[in-house]
């Protein structure tokens, strides 16, 4: 039994070591300015364009998504575990206004969580959802 205890702990400190590692490797990028890409956009477009690009949005990761009775629901307490439609290990959905533009992974960089992103939708499919 207290082999089996040392070989949990083993475990938790090499999975401890590796974040402590990723955290020290990992960078802080500046996001790219939003440009027009060489793609056919009008003046009219570009104006309107311009107009919202300092507006502000939500962001939200999603790691997965339930559907639940509300009988299960109001059952739910601490301890409670609720299934989700993802593989362990799948990619997070980035959505913008429940829009998705990318998916991602889970990073910890300085005691926080963020995502690195890891597939983006392109500028050009992203401009056409806002229409």
């Amino acid at each position: 039994m207290s082999n089996d205890k040392d070989e949990d702990l083993s475990m938790w400190d090499e999975a401890l070591d590796e974040q402590a590692e990723a955290r020290e490797s990992a960078e802080t990028v500046e996001l790219e300015e939003l440009t027009p890409e060489d793609s056919p956009i009008t003046g009219e477009e570009k104006r309107k364009l311009d107009a919202i690009l300092d507006i502000p949005v939500t962001i939200s990761m999603e790691v997965g998504r339930s559907n639940i009775s509300i009988r299960n629901l109001l059952q739910l307490n601490q301890g409670s575990v609720v299934e989700l439609d993802r593989v362990a290990g799948e990619s997070l959905d980035v959505l913008v206004n429940g829009t998705l533009i990318a998916h991602g992974e889970v990073v910890v960089v300085n005691d926080k969580f963020g995502i690195r992103l890891t597939d983006v939708v392109s500028q050009v499919e992203r401009i056409k959802k806002l229409k």
